[in-house]
């Protein structure tokens, strides 16, 4: 359980924040058509490969 609290809590780091704001804002943008599904796909696959290039590179003991 402790292990699921820590998960949870590394989730509200900002970089999290950020990442997971940013995907809502261009999910309702995409759904509501100001946004084509090139440009949408586009930033949200850079914002993620970048959240999970730097988590992965934290796990290899590099710095980011």
């Amino acid at each position: 359980m402790e292990q699921l609290y820590g998960r949870l809590a590394a989730l509200l780091t900002v970089k999290s924040l950020v990442t997971l704001a940013l995907t809502a804002v261009f999910i309702c943008l995409a759904l509501r058509g100001t946004v084509s599904g090139g440009d949408f796909l586009t930033v949200f696959l850079m914002v993620i490969s970048f959240y999970f290039g730097t988590q992965n590179q934290r796990r290899s003991g590099e710095k980011p």
